[in-house]
């Protein structure tokens, strides 16, 4: 296969888009509904822009340093490899984390259909974790036209609520005003706490980022493509939590563990609940395949890079896939999903991302310095800016509602890197793996994949639509 070899602007918007939209939207719309009321969708405007200064503080990385391993590879280059090993430990922690929140929330929508009890709900969780684990050791991708359908079935929900809700408005403002007023019922005291569980609908730009020697004039392309993706997916959710917020009240919202689900009801009665339902599961099926073989890429490759036990780098002899990281990492997450909630899970994932993004922003820091480029917009003062925005949230989690026991279990964890890399990781390097996985061409076939994502998948049919629409007006 011949690989492109110089990105545009709208391949690396779309690889943006893609590796951000999944399932966070069927889950995060309701966890802040009593925290703030309708004044919530602040919060999401907010996020996105939070979200939006540490993506282009990535982007900038990921030039100074075009190989795998995101953060972890960025800090380790600008620092030594304990603090790059403390960072991919974080983001480990952190996707590990996300992993059972997907599982519970696919129970919670699967609810609708049928009522389980709780050792069922446990099975599902089970079923559906090791599926997924099972799915990604073989190595199975689906075909371009299943992965159409799965696409189509996953966005067009949302698109519907946006479509229907907003002509909905049009026809009954008085639905609108009274959702809506009071503004801010529960006043703004719990912003912070609410910022911390929205900005984890917005974490996987740091998935998004590719070598920068893929990307065509680099200096220019990369910051626009970031910001243009984050508006997209900004305004999307905006959309889609606009009108979840103007159907339902909040006091209904903060009862109910299915928003979607009840958004559907009011717009299309039973058939929309129906279609909300299984546009969430799919969604949530799909978000956790995505995010269970990242996470085993990252433990990979810290692997081959000598900071984690050979056991992570262990191929499957058949499918080449590293399986005992996946078989790992599905025991953690199933068990994480029998004892944990989603807004405790969330917290704890973005405490953990939080504390990695902060070394990446020093990172930042540090390369610019070393390598004296003045041209990349922002790049002074953005680290810094990123450096504030993660203190905040770091401090959200140990100030916040969030129980004392999950605080201390996430200082102890972050802490725990220290003695794992000291004592437990081989300190050689598996050369071969590590040669293999590096090179520039397994690099860009892993990233350019995440075009076909949610989102990003649907902008590029838009994109081809007008690109034929132009050229025939071209012609004429």
């Amino acid at each position: 296969m011949t690989l492109k070899k110089e990105l545009t602007s709208f391949d690396l918007t779309s690889i943006v888009v893609g590796s951000i939209v999944g399932a966070d939207i069927y889950i995060a719309s309701a966890l802040t509904a009593g925290l703030l009321g309708p004044a919530a969708i602040l919060v999401w405007v907010v996020a996105g822009i939070c979200a939006t200064i540490i993506a282009l503080v990535f982007a900038y990385c990921s030039y100074y340093v075009p190989r795998v391993g995101g953060p972890f590879a960025y800090v380790s280059e600008a620092f030594d490899d304990f603090y790059g090993f403390l960072t991919g430990w974080s983001i480990w922690i952190a996707e590990i984390l996300s992993l059972p929140v997907f599982a519970i929330a696919f129970v919670q929508y699967l609810q609708y259909f049928v009522s389980l009890e709780f050792y069922q709900q446990i099975i599902i969780k089970g079923l559906f974790l090791f599926t997924l684990t099972y799915v990604n050791i073989r190595g199975v991708k689906a075909a371009g036209r299943i992965n159409d359908i799965l696409t189509i079935v996953k966005l067009a929900p949302l698109l519907l609520i946006i479509i229907l809700g907003i002509g909905f408005f049009t026809i009954h403002p008085q639905t609108l005003s009274s959702n809506y007023l009071p503004f801010a019922p529960l006043g703004f005291g719990n912003f912070g706490v609410a910022l911390v569980l929205i900005f984890w609908a917005y974490v996987g730009f740091e998935m998004g980022t590719l070598p920068a020697s893929e990307v065509r004039n680099p200096r220019k392309t990369i910051p626009k493509a970031i910001i243009t993706g984050m508006i997209i997916v900004t305004i999307f959710y905006l959309l889609t939590n606009f009108v979840v917020y103007g159907l339902l009240n909040w006091t209904t919202l903060e009862t109910t563990k299915v928003p979607l689900v009840l958004t559907g009801i009011t717009l299309l009665g039973t058939a929309g609940a129906v279609i909300m339902a299984i546009g969430a599961l799919v969604s949530v099926s799909g978000s956790d395949e995505s995010g269970t073989l990242g996470t085993a890429r990252l433990s990979y490759a810290m692997s081959i890079d000598g900071l984690f036990p050979k056991l992570f780098s262990k191929e499957h002899p058949k499918y080449r896939t590293p399986y005992t990281a996946l078989l790992v990492q599905g025991i953690i997450a199933f068990s994480l999903s029998i004892f944990s909630g989603l807004s405790d899970l969330i917290s704890f994932s973005v405490f953990n991302l939080a504390f990695a993004f902060l070394l990446t922003c020093l990172a930042l820091l540090v390369l610019g310095k070393r390598n004296k480029l003045k041209k990349l917009f922002g790049q002074r003062i953005l680290p810094v800016v990123g450096i504030v925005i993660c203190l905040y949230l770091i401090s959200m989690f140990l100030i916040g509602a969030t129980p004392l026991f999950i605080k201390v279990i996430g200082i102890i964890v972050i802490a725990l890197g220290i003695p794992l890399y000291v004592f437990f990781s081989p300190k050689t390097d598996i050369h071969h793996l590590k040669a293999l996985f590096l090179s520039e061409e397994t690099i860009f076939m892993r990233q350019f994949q995440r075009t076909d994502r949610f989102l990003a998948h649907f902008l590029k049919h838009l994109h081809r639509v007008y690109q034929k629409i132009k050229s025939k007006k071209e012609k004429q």
